[in-house]
């Protein structure tokens, strides 16, 4: 554990430069609008050792893979969120004498993240050749006008008059630190500076596999205050600046206001981004600085009163939850359909910024509860869209029906891990998953026969091809497959593939049996499902094979998991944790040890399908085995932990995954936030501590209170139904706005009358879901 910053409910504080953990900082000060993201870099010189990072939602390049034995099937490129042109740069020299605080005497130091208003402000004093300057750096990606990037740039002189020398400049000579080949991944197009203003647009360089081409046009408007100036210009092949001078007077501050738009191709023709970048600025001109920071706030303001989560009696926790509700909100809102959420977000290269099953499995059940259901249901018609790509994914392995990549910006798989890639198709079910649990939470059945019904057969087909029959025991199997554990390759009948498979037909059966009796009969038609193929669905459900231990009444995570050296993680020494840090790859797949929940995945997704005893017992074998070295691994812990009364593990599971990037419980939060994962945080509070559940379109909730709080509220909305649920040490109180509701608690119904609540005492130890 690592942490760097004070703790604070809406804040991330820090009171010093911290210069050895300088990329971790940055990774901490990260914002984003959804639009665009940026690392917390410094928007002056900075000599010492960070990672400059600006990435452009949906502009992506495919780079070429590094493979050594090309195989069949093989991505042809990996994909990746590419770096693009650092547009927040502003050069300060005082007197000539360049700003660098990685040389200079710095006093005073203190940086913040406003998280309830997503506004990042840096104070410090700096000292050169004896001469004391007081700097206030504030910025923000406004979410009221999500092309607009402002930074408030103040300098006052203490104890001297001189000369201060602003250059603000937009520079494309960018570079990706993760690149297969070092490779510059952007040639400039247009280049154009005057007074200041100035704009650069970047093209993506040709590539030879046919994917899209992006342009991105930064335009840069700047507006000094509090003295005159005296200004020049200049340009060069990939950079612009203003070069803007001002006499500084002792005990006086002035001020630069540098406004850009971001522009791109995705939005507009491209002969029109610098024009559509200009009326941004004309518009961010007229209003000023102060309006646009209002409107900016207001808009951060009103996703708090849906999705805040209020907790009293632990301010640790409070931080926790709200910074990755803040970092998740400033990545995806579910503005754009043809954005998506990667692991990474807008706040690293790691994992190349694309999608994974993170987003199915994880992020849907939070963008149901705390935004609209359109939010959600763009996440699935992103899926829809490139249905395409996942039936040219599992042709290129010789399998009829459709295999959604493991990752992706387009629907093509653009992962070259052959484990992952080829084996680790457990993804496919978490798609197929998500669709019933947008429909279950939702009741909107209209998307089953205008969408899910093509992706559920799609999916299906690809299952009964997977599969194949074993004679002997006259059971369907898959073998050659990696589960959700990565930390096994290369298996037999992992029991949570065979399981979300047999479970994803029998769906798609449902849902044909559904629509037929709906008369939505045309989808059907076009997508031709006959009577056997449906009886072979069935016959594979009935038949499915499922490692099962009668000795130690356990699912059994496959083939030969048993015949391990089966131990517990706390008998590794700490000196070899995180074992993907510390071990070669070939001892972690030899052994035990379990990257993130598998079987307990399987069970957390079809909660209601197994009793309370076979969770105990599943879950008593495996956690201890489970070395959590996948941000995705505590919040399942914690849920199921929660559900069976273990409220320390659940508590201490929450924390972990609450604060995985606030303290780098992994060591590895510097080249970027866990962004996908942060959903566990208020997974494990609303279905793990308020033990919320929504199966069969019922909702129903089993709170408890962890010791360390005095109290949680947390907001939820539901089929037209703001919901609010306060839970203390002695009671739950649920209430709404809308019509009346019938909830469960504790296993009883409730009748929550419109726009009124109801109070239940609370259980501590008795949580039986329903």
């Amino acid at each position: 554990m690592q942490r760097l910053f004070k703790v604070d409910g809406w804040k991330i504080i820090e009171t010093e430069l911290h210069k050895e953990d300088f990329r971790l900082a940055e990774s901490m000060m990260c914002l984003g609008n959804g639009h665009m993201g940026m690392r917390g870099n410094f928007e002056e010189l900075y000599s010492g050792d960070f990672h400059r990072g600006s990435y452009v939602a949906g502009i992506w390049f495919p780079d070429k893979t590094r493979v050594g034995w090309w195989k069949n099937g093989y991505p042809h490129y990996f994909g990746k969120v590419i770096n693009s042109t650092n547009y927040i740069g502003i050069r300060v020299l005082i007197d000539g004498e360049e700003m660098d605080l990685n040389h200079a005497t710095v006093h005073n130091y203190y940086r913040e993240l406003d998280m309830q208003h997503g506004v990042l402000t840096r104070k410090f004093t700096l000292i050169q050749d004896g001469k004391e300057t007081e700097v206030t750096a504030v910025r923000f990606l406004s979410v009221a006008e999500k092309e607009l990037a402002v930074i408030r740039y103040s300098v006052t002189a203490i104890n001297y008059s001189g000369q201060v020398t602003f250059i603000p400049y937009l520079d494309g000579d960018i570079r990706n630190e993760d690149s297969n080949y070092d490779e510059d991944f952007w040639v400039a197009i247009d280049v154009d500076a005057s007074a200041y203003e100035a704009s650069l647009t970047m093209k993506t360089k040709s590539n030879p596999f046919g994917t899209p081409e992006f342009q991105v046009a930064h335009v840069m408007k700047v507006v000094v205050e509090g003295a005159e100036a005296r200004v020049a210009f200049a340009k060069q092949e990939e950079y612009v600046e203003n070069t803007i001078q001002i006499s500084l007077e002792q005990g006086r501050q002035v001020t630069l206001n540098k406004y850009v738009a971001v522009t791109t191709d995705r939005d507009y023709e491209a002969n029109e981004l610098t024009i559509k970048g200009k009326a941004v600025l004309a518009r961010a001109e007229a209003k000023g600085y102060a309006k646009l920071l209002n409107e900016h706030k207001e808009v951060w303001l009103k996703r708090w009163e849906i999705a805040d989560v209020e907790i009293q009696g632990d301010e640790e926790a409070q931080q926790g939850i709200r910074f990755n509700l803040f970092q998740l909100f400033c990545t995806y809102y579910g503005e754009d359909a043809r954005l998506n959420i990667g692991p990474k977000g807008l706040t690293g290269e790691k994992y190349g910024g694309a999608t994974y099953w993170d987003t199915e499995a994880y992020a849907i059940p939070l963008y149901l509860s705390t935004a609209q259901p359109e939010v959600a249901r763009n996440l699935l018609i992103y899926r829809h869209e490139q249905l395409e790509g996942a039936y040219h994914n599992a042709s290129q392995q010789g399998l009829k029906g459709a295999l959604y990549p493991m990752v992706t910006f387009n629907g093509v798989e653009c992962h070259n891990e052959w484990e992952i890639t080829f084996e680790e198709i457990h993804r496919n079910g978490a798609i197929a998953y998500a669709i019933y649990n947008y429909v279950n939470y939702t009741g909107d059945q209209d998307y089953l026969h205008e969408y899910g019904i093509d992706v559920l057969t799609g999916i299906s087909r690809f299952w009964a091809d997977r599969v194949h029959y074993h004679a002997g025991t006259k059971k369907y199997m898959m073998h050659g497959v990696t589960g959700p554990n990565e930390y096994e390759n290369n298996v037999n009948n992992n029991w949570y593939t065979n399981t979300i498979a047999a479970w994803t037909l029998r769906y798609t059966l449902q849902v044909v049996d559904q629509l037929k009796s709906l008369g939505h009969d045309k989808p059907l038609q076009d997508l031709q499902i006959t009577a056997d193929e449906t009886a072979k669905w069935q016959d594979i459900v009935d038949n499915m094979y499922y490692p099962y231990s009668e000795e130690l009444q356990v699912f059994v995570q496959h083939d030969t998991f048993l015949d391990k050296d089966l131990r517990t993680a706390d008998t590794l020494a700490p000196e070899e944790r995180p074992l993907n840090q510390k071990w070669s790859w070939d001892r972690i797949l030899r052994s035990c040890f379990i990257k993130q929940a598998d079987v307990l995945q399987g069970i957390y997704f079809l909660n209601d399908e197994y009793t309370m005893e076979e969770k105990r017992r599943n879950f008593e074998f495996y956690e201890p085995m489970t070395v959590h070295e996948s941000s995705l691994s505590p919040c399942i812990h914690s849920i199921l932990a929660s559900e069976l009364g273990m409220e320390v593990k659940a508590y201490e599971m929450y924390n972990r995954t609450a604060r995985l990037d606030l303290d780098n419980y992994n060591n590895d939060t510097e080249d970027g936030l866990h962004i996908t994962s942060m959903t566990g945080s208020w997974l494990a509070i609303v279905q793990g501590f308020a033990g919320m559940r929504t199966a069969n379109e019922s909702l129903s909730f089993a709170p408890f209170i962890p010791q360390q709080w005095e109290q949680y509220t947390f907001k939820i909305v539901y089929r037209g139904h703001y919901v609010k649920v306060l839970v203390d040490k002695k009671q739950v109180t649920i209430s709404q706005e809308g019509p009346e509701l019938s909830i469960g608690v504790y296993n009883t119904r409730y009748s929550l009358p419109p726009n009124g609540e109801v109070t239940v005492e609370i259980r501590q130890t008795e949580r039986i879901a329903e």
